[in-house]
């Protein structure tokens, strides 16, 4: 929760209006449900629209939305993903029922994602910052691309109200923990380690 909170004091310093949107990747739960409960606190003036991408390979709160009760559903085996951070396979019971009940879309996404994030946020727009993120750090940034570009994600988009008057958070929690790895995604255009 302190990172939600000093997220949104630094938007509030910058005179930045409170994000409409927050896109979190998650591997258990724990690091999306902590800054979930931040924005549906009262801390925040509006509730912004919670997405929740993890890998396809260890997409165990997707996989658990999908069940006809809800329950917690676990992904077993090798989980093969460039987002080692996120492949955990088993939703935190502490976690799951927050996620559950209160994100708006829970996404599965392909490693490509994840590489397309990379390469967004370490070559940006002119006046955007650079950000060096690791693959599970950048995986939310892919996600939003891929959602305004993609017109199979059209529905995806209008459903959660993505335009350009949107404010969308992002954080990452990762740098380029494997500087190699780092450098194969975003200098050659590997999609996988």
């Amino acid at each position: 929760m302190t990172l939600a909170c000093e997220a949104y004091a630094q938007l509030q310093q910058a005179g930045v209006d409170q994000p409409t949107h927050v896109f979190l990747q998650a591997g258990v739960g724990s690091f999306a449900a902590a800054i979930m409960g931040y924005c549906l606190s009262n801390a925040c003036a509006a509730q912004p629209r919670i997405v929740i991408v993890e890998p396809d390979q260890a997409d165990c709160l997707f996989r658990s939305a999908r069940t006809a009760d809800g329950s917690a559903e676990i992904v077993a085996g090798s989980m093969p993903t460039i987002m080692a951070g996120l492949a955990c396979g088993e939703p935190s019971s502490v976690s799951w029922p927050l996620v559950r009940d209160h994100a708006d879309v829970l996404c599965s996404a392909e490693d490509r994602v994840a590489a397309d994030g990379m390469r967004i946020l370490a070559s940006p727009l002119p006046g955007d910052p650079r950000i060096v993120s690791g693959e599970s750090g950048a995986v939310g940034a892919g996600l939003l691309y891929a959602i305004m570009r993609d017109a199979d994600l059209n529905v995806m988009k209008d459903t959660l109200g993505l335009d350009s008057s949107s404010r969308v958070l992002l954080i990452s929690a990762e740098g380029d923990t494997s500087p190699d790895v780092y450098r194969d995604i975003v200098w050659l255009g590997s999609d996988c380690s």
